[in-house]
């Protein structure tokens, strides 16, 4: 429980730091330790949206989702993703 703690206050002082990749790195090792720890899964959400992984933020909201049906950050990122997986679709159209 000490090393996860670590690598999600590494993760989230990344976070602050604007190292998206770093961060989402830290909260990978974290989700090897505890699948179940929902705001791992938002706070990779969030790193993921910055990089533009849509797909990728989607799938972690839509897992935090299967546990916590009712997590405001995790319906808010996941329209996020939504949003800018729409965006790249239109982007795609016009090329």
């Amino acid at each position: 429980m000490e090393k996860f703690k670590s690598l999600k206050n590494e993760g989230n002082d990344f976070v602050k730091m604007g190292k998206y990749e770093e961060a989402a790195n830290k909260y990978s090792e974290c989700m090897k330790l505890n699948t179940e720890e929902c705001t791992v899964y938002t706070n990779r959400a969030l790193c993921y949206l910055k990089l533009y992984k849509y797909e990728e933020a989607k799938r972690d909201c839509d897992h935090v989702l299967q546990i916590e049906d009712s997590n405001v950050k995790a319906f808010y990122r996941r329209a996020l993703a939504y949003k800018g997986l729409q965006v790249r679709k239109k982007n795609m159209a016009g090329i």
